[in-house]
């Protein structure tokens, strides 16, 4: 029979021997070094910039610092009723590597499936419109790549910080520098021990050419299905990544400052709906992996435990109160003084648990210490966010981005039209100026 001493070791262990071998983990990644004679350089690469708009400062700002790589083209792939926009920020800025190609509705696997058909290079890199990259970025990003073995690599992403920002984008920006601060701990922990992490972020990710131009590849990226009723036209990243794991493809994850990525999230209360749209995402995702496809669990044991299992049994509230209660039952018996001082250790120890893999914040941003309090109370809410994104895995929408959702029923469509949209992914133009 099972005693409320069991039950408390077994829950305690659950909860956290995950972030305790990640801790280990982290401070033991390395990424894979440069090479001394490296085949590949910027000249084989080609960066595919998904926009909706085509045009704008941010935009410009992504395109300008993804030049000072020097790859050997940029190809941004808008819509056609911004391509006119996309030509003349061409022209006016004499982007002769920036080539321009365009679909019909805004949609990113879309845009991506248009694009891939004419970049000429051996390796592909996606890039969203509002990243800054620095110049040091492709060649850490091609590393891996020099084995064949290796069909994607990931890059390191932080928070490009607000100048001047008043109380509420503070807080918000906090909030989302965490949010990347804790993605960036999970993928470098899990490269360590067992090769997985959760997803090779669209934001900024390399993959070699002839992957995506698989017609088997192709054919699933634009026909997949979600629970059997509807074709499912998001979260393009989670399923590239679930491609290359389930066709014996490696993938890394470059954590480095040299491979750093900087990049923007909202800093006022959309960041909700950000939040709530990338748990649906994860739900749908990793729903896939563990129970559809269930490659993960014999060839990323750990990252299955660590990563993909929390997203249905991670409740923060819930643990902590299951581990509180539990230890209250199981020391009924226990004297007043030591019953209070294994609770101060517990506390404390739940404490140090909530900010310990997002110490390298802390450290660069000590103020942000003061906000740690905000975080913990958010980590609690998010549950509800969580449960709700559960409730409503059939929704697609952004909500925090202008003109996202202009198309919105394009990302979830009942099987049943599957065939009179099937076009969609074929139309469009392409402009080199």
């Amino acid at each position: 029979m099972f005693s409320c001493h069991h039950v408390f070791i077994l829950l305690f262990l659950y909860r956290y021997v995950r972030l305790a071998v990640n801790l280990v983990a982290f401070c033991l990644h390395r990424p894979i070094p440069l090479p001394d004679n490296p085949r590949l350089t910027a000249q084989n690469v080609t960066v595919v910039i998904p926009s909706l708009q085509g045009d704008g400062g941010e935009l410009w700002e992504t395109i300008r610092s993804i030049l000072a790589t020097e790859p050997y083209e940029i190809i941004l792939i808008t819509v056609e009723a911004q391509e006119e926009r996309a030509r003349k920020m061409v022209k006016e800025s004499n982007l002769t590597k920036v080539r321009i190609c365009s679909v019909s509705q805004p949609n990113k696997r879309r845009q991506m499936v248009r694009a891939i058909p004419e970049v000429r290079t051996e390796i592909t890199v996606f890039a969203d419109d509002d990243v800054t990259w620095p110049t040091t970025l492709l060649p850490w990003m091609l590393a891996p790549l020099e084995d064949e073995r290796y069909g994607g690599v990931g890059t390191n992403q932080r928070l490009r910080r607000a100048e001047r920002p008043n109380l509420q984008q503070r807080v918000w920006g906090y909030l989302g520098a965490l949010y990347l601060e804790r993605r960036n701990f999970d993928c470098a922990s899990c490269m360590v021990i067992d090769g997985g992490l959760p997803c090779l972020s669209g934001r900024t990710v390399a993959y070699r050419t002839s992957i995506l131009r698989d017609p088997a590849f192709t054919y699933q990226f634009t026909h997949e299905e979600w629970l059997g009723q509807y074709q499912l036209n998001a979260d393009d990243d989670n399923f590239i990544t679930r491609w290359l794991v389930n066709h014996g493809q490696k993938i890394s994850y470059q954590h480095h400052k040299q491979a750093e990525v900087l990049t923007t999230l909202e800093d006022n209360p959309k960041f909700l709906k950000q939040c709530l749209r990338w748990s649906r995402s994860n739900w749908r995702s990793n729903i896939t992996s563990m129970f559809c496809d269930g490659h993960i669990w014999t060839s990323q044991p750990w990252s299955t435990y660590a990563v993909y299992l929390t997203t249905v049994s991670h409740w923060a509230i819930v643990w902590d109160a299951l581990l509180v209660l539990v230890y209250f039952d199981m020391t009924e018996t226990w004297q007043s003084d030591t019953r209070s001082m294994g609770l101060t250790m517990l506390a404390c120890w739940m404490f140090l648990s909530k900010f310990l893999k997002l110490l390298g914040h802390y450290i660069r941003y000590p103020v942000d210490f003061l906000l740690l309090p905000v975080s913990i109370g958010f980590g609690y809410f998010h549950g509800l966010i969580k449960g709700y994104a559960m409730l409503s895995l059939n929704v697609t929408a952004w909500g925090s981005r202008e003109g996202a959702d202009d198309d919105d029923a394009y990302r979830m469509i009942r099987v049943s039209q599957k065939h009179q949209e099937a076009l969609g992914f074929r139309s469009g133009s392409c402009y080199t100026q």
